[in-house]
């Protein structure tokens, strides 16, 4: 019998800026980079998501992203004991429907009620890679854009209860803030 983590139904809730966010972004980051070194292709983990633009409101959840040689079982089967003995909860693909590209890991708090961190493994070359690096850069370089989105995702924070219903309200922003 499986038992589902109270963290697999938590409610998305956008909380005020943090100013801790990018330092424990980046040392997050430097640490999967230790991790994850053998089999990344990019050579470093970045800090992605709300939470790596100073000021933005967000959901206190660190959202980081690692570029891998591939992705294929082995490496998935090598990686996951490595990232698990950290904390790290692989969520299986058969359950990460809304991004097959991806494989996803959730690092919850040490009580197993909430999440504390991302991590999105993506394969080396992938279009995503750079769209969210760009978005995150358009974010940061713009704070009216960075507002706007605030309230998008303040607006959806409190009309849906359910994660995947929140990042799928936001993609219509994402797009435009893209140029698509």
């Amino acid at each position: 019998m499986s038992v589902t983590p109270d963290w697999a139904y938590e409610r998305p809730e956008v909380h005020p800026p943090d100013p801790t966010w990018a330092s424990r972004g980046s040392a997050l980051c430097a640490e999967l980079t230790r991790l994850l070194s053998p089999w990344l292709a990019a050579g470093q983990v970045e800090h992605v998501g709300s939470t790596a633009v100073p000021g933005l409101a967000a959901k206190p959840v660190l959202d980081v992203m690692a570029s891998m040689r591939d992705l294929s079982t082995e490496t998935v089967s090598a990686v996951v004991p490595v990232l698990s003995a950290g904390g790290w909860c692989f969520v299986p693909p058969e359950l990460d429907v809304a991004a097959p590209w991806r494989r996803f890991f959730v690092l919850p708090d040490a009580a197993g009620r909430r999440r504390v961190a991302h991590l999105h493994l993506l394969p080396e070359g992938h279009p995503r890679w750079q769209a969210q690096l760009k978005f995150r850069d358009a974010l940061r370089a713009d704070p009216g854009l960075a507002e706007e989105y605030a309230e998008v995702k303040r607006r959806l924070a409190g009309e849906v209860t359910d994660r995947e219903e929140y990042t799928a309200g936001k993609t219509d922003f994402v797009r435009r803030a893209l140029g698509g």
